[in-house]
């Protein structure tokens, strides 16, 4: 059966607020990026995932939203939407949508109808409940921190938010929520986008009889959890912790027959994609009848890449996996650490950018990739309160504050921790700005000073030795062999800890992957034959049996001869 257009796609997430400002004010905006769609398509990606876009008081930077079938007014207009999508699709590409379906803005005319009084109509869209006495209904915890229940004070009941007050849950147990929202999907999907990623999508029922939770942590002790030292962190099981603290707001059964409603919808238009931000294979149901993908977020938590913990990875969510539903690999995103601060330290920081992009898109999974990862642009230290936006970092310096915790320690646990680390704008080239906006304008958030230093799309697209050409060589190497995209997957050396080396293989296409994590050359020798496809050490040459060595954090990828036995591939090797 042939693969799906996004089995074989590399998407591209774009913030839309960081990735380029047309009209001069600082912020990004559609026209910006239909301005770029050029340079991705030279990159060579084949999707875009466009973050929310949505009209919004940006209390949560998007994702509390007013209005779910408009555009943000900072961002453009809806022509200009259409335009985008024409752009878009006119050069070949896909686009997918940010869809938030746990709650809207508290300034959504839905809640302001819902809160005006007890029984209008819109009342049970959202989740309602009495004190427990003079208190909140009980002790569930917010993800941003504090409770989550908040006091309205016209209606004398407490609503529920499981992320800040300012976004109150929708009631997803209510049929006409159910049936507004997907009116929603249909909107965007009649307009001809190719599918969405469903943002947030284990929250979206709580446990019904509000049962009490009994963790000895609570929220912050969790958003702590971000810059304690990694032994602290091992400690702590954080996953335990908030899977724990958030047993009655998360993955309730009625979650995943509403993924099967959702499938259902968006497999009554032609080749659309669902993708969720989960990791939970739950959601992928049998493999054909929820979700077509989801996140494989235990590879964006690693502390550090090294072969064990990826090969550990890769074989548990090999052995999870149903039978037609698809992982998805990224190193970054909106929420985390840049990929090139993660996991890229020392004096080899290119070499490991290196290594992390190829292990995106050779292990397997449908490969995603983050504004600016592609020069690699670090996470920005905020130097002020004056710079900080990221509303869950303003209620993490208060709750510090109240601990007795200066403003200088503050910021630099900020720094660590804050959102606003990995949104700053995208560095396109020298001039002022990082080209993004205008000199003399101020952008939303600081432009990282890196852009100065080489980290930017105009000096690397004229330096081969960069970052950017070796993304693109990689993509390009990726969508013209099958086998690294869709191929089955071997790991020939399990126990090496130095190296990755793989077979992927479609149908009589074999590919041999090879991935230093060595800070020293490895030589080698390999008994098959075939084509170099790419390599660190030389050109592109024949394979043929012989000794060869691997440069320090070095790649190779081969297409090997039709029938070549895997154990013919293994290679043996030593450090010299």
């Amino acid at each position: 059966m042939s693969a799906e257009w996004w089995e074989h796609a590399v998407f591209y997430q774009i913030y839309p607020r960081s990735f380029a400002d047309a009209d001069g004010n600082g912020i990004g905006d559609l026209a910006g990026i239909i301005g770029k769609l050029d340079y991705l398509q030279w990159l060579g990606v084949d999707a875009l995932w466009l973050s929310p876009h949505y009209p919004s008081p940006q209390i949560d930077t998007g994702y509390d939203i007013t209005d779910f079938t408009a555009v943000e007014p900072a961002y453009g207009t809806m022509e200009e939407f259409d335009r985008l999508l024409d752009a878009i699709h006119a050069r070949g590409m896909k686009l997918i949508l940010d869809l938030v379906l746990n709650h809207t803005s508290d300034r959504h005319p839905w809640f302001l109808e819902a809160r005006s009084s007890r029984d209008n109509p819109k009342r049970d869209w959202y989740v309602w409940h009495d004190g427990d006495g003079e208190g909140p209904p009980n002790n569930w915890q917010s993800e941003f921190g504090g409770s989550a229940w908040e006091y309205d004070t016209l209606t004398g009941q407490w609503y529920y938010h499981e992320f800040l007050k300012e976004q109150p849950d929708l009631n997803w147990r209510n049929p006409d929520v159910h049936a507004a929202m997907f009116d929603v999907a249909r909107f965007w999907l009649d307009k001809g986008v190719d599918g969405f990623r469903l943002d947030a999508i284990g929250t979206l029922y709580e446990d019904p009889a509000l049962t009490p939770q009994t963790s000895r942590y609570n929220a912050i002790d969790v958003l702590r959890h971000n810059w304690l030292p990694q032994e602290i962190r091992d400690g702590m099981h954080y996953m335990d912790i908030v899977r724990d603290l958030l047993r009655y707001q998360h993955e309730q059964p009625e979650v995943f027959e509403l993924m099967r409603d959702f499938r259902t919808l968006i497999d009554s238009y032609d080749n659309r994609f669902l993708v969720g931000e989960t990791s939970d294979v739950r959601f992928l149901g049998n493999g054909r009848d929820a979700l077509h993908a989801i996140f494989n977020f235990d590879v964006v938590s690693l502390p550090a890449l090294t072969p064990q913990a990826l090969r550990n990875i890769r074989n548990t969510w090999q052995a999870d996996m149903p039978e037609g539903g698809v992982f998805c690999t990224t190193l970054n995103n909106h929420d985390q650490s840049r990929s090139a601060t993660h996991f890229a330290a020392g004096a080899n920081q290119l070499q490991q950018c290196r290594i992390a992009l190829a292990v995106t898109l050779f292990m397997g999974g449908i490969p995603f990739l983050y504004y600016g990862e592609e020069i690699g642009m670090r996470d920005y230290a905020i130097r002020s309160l004056g710079e900080l936006h990221d509303s869950v970092g303003w209620i993490y310096r208060d709750l510090r504050l109240q601990e007795g915790i200066g403003e200088a320690q503050i910021l630099a646990e900020l720094g660590t921790f804050s959102r606003d680390r990995c949104r700053t704008p995208m560095q396109w080239d020298r001039s002022p700005n990082a080209g993004f906006t205008p000199a003399g304008v101020r952008t939303w958030l600081p432009v990282h000073d890196s852009y100065l230093e080489g980290v930017n799309v105009a000096d690397q697209a004229a330096d081969p030795d960069a970052l950017l050409p070796f993304y693109r060589e990689l993509i390009r190497l990726y969508r013209t062999h099958p086998a690294l995209q869709t191929g089955s997957f071997l790991d020939l050396d399990p126990s090496n800890e130095a190296l990755l080396v793989f077979l992927r293989t479609s149908g009589e296409a074999q590919c041999l992957v090879m991935i230093s994590f060595a800070p020293k050359p490895l030589r080698y020798r390999l008994e098959c034959r075939g084509r170099i496809l790419f390599t660190d050490a030389q050109k592109q040459t024949p394979l043929e049996p012989g000794a060869y060595t691997l440069p320090p954090f070095g790649i190779l990828v081969a297409a090997l001869e039709e029938n070549t036995r895997a154990s013919a591939c293994l290679p043996l090797f030593a450090m010299v």
